[in-house]
């Protein structure tokens, strides 16, 4: 737990870290204050009937702030120290304060998912509140399974982030690929137009587990999907360790 408390200081006290809690935090609330007058004026006019997903669909803009945390958790590791010695980097004292790698990683890993949890949580509940108080009963608060599964999903894809850095030991690009995939254009959205089996790439796959649209190309139940999810997390995770435990510094 003491380990487990350095990494979360450690993590708490990266400026970019703050940049990921904030703009992670305040940008679900921010979209849907602005697209509140489209929003009434679609469901007045019968052109949204399907209010069911309204505020948790909001929540897929904040993904850049545990995209964010995942990246810097690690790639600050391997950031130079400073001018004077370009060389060195911060997982060499790291590494001499706590020798054991593994135990290393599952410090930094718990850190991240008490963070990103804990954001995901207080996101949502902003959210969905401010999503019921502008459209009332054409927002319903969604069940606690599903504000649950979107919290995992935030989740998830912070590991996912994680482990992605934790395999290229740069953050610029997983963080680039992964902004660019959510917010730009969606890559794996495209792929779904080639191959069904695309269907089953973590960002689409994932965002099953609690939206119950019907624009997914291949439905996946809520709980099939938080497993194959996972399981690629788990699977970039284990190669990250692997591969983190035989590198040289």
């Amino acid at each position: 737990m003491r380990l487990v408390r350095a990494e979360l200081r450690k993590l708490l006290g990266l400026p970019t870290a703050w940049v990921g809690l904030v703009l992670g935090t305040l940008a679900a609330p921010v979209i849907v204050l602005l697209n509140a007058p489209y929003t009434r004026r679609a469901i007045a006019a019968g052109t949204l009937t399907d209010t069911s997903d309204l505020g948790l669909r909001d929540l897929g803009i904040g993904l850049i702030g545990p995209m964010v945390l995942g990246v810097v958790v690690l790639s600050s590791e391997y950031t130079s120290t400073g001018k004077d010695a370009p060389g060195a980097r911060q997982l060499t004292a790291t590494l001499a304060a706590v020798p054991d790698r593994m135990r290393l990683l599952v410090a930094k890993t718990s850190a991240l998912v008490l963070v990103v949890a804990a954001q995901a949580a207080v996101t949502a509940a902003a959210t969905l509140t401010l999503t019921h108080v502008l459209h009332g009963e054409h927002a319903p608060v969604p069940a606690p399974a599903r504000v649950a599964a979107a919290i995992l999903y935030w989740t998830l894809t912070a590991l996912l982030a994680y482990a992605i850095a934790l395999i290229t030991r740069n953050g610029i690009v997983p963080l680039t690929l992964l902004v660019i995939n959510s917010s730009v254009v969606s890559v794996s959205y495209l792929l779904t137009k080639v191959t069904d089996l695309a269907s089953y790439l973590p960002d689409i796959v994932g965002a099953q587990m609690f939206i119950r649209s019907t624009d997914f190309p291949v439905e996946v139940a809520p709980l099939i999907a938080g497993l194959v999810m996972t399981a690629w997390v788990a699977a970039l995770l284990a190669v990250g360790a692997v591969l983190f435990q035989r590198r040289d510094v």
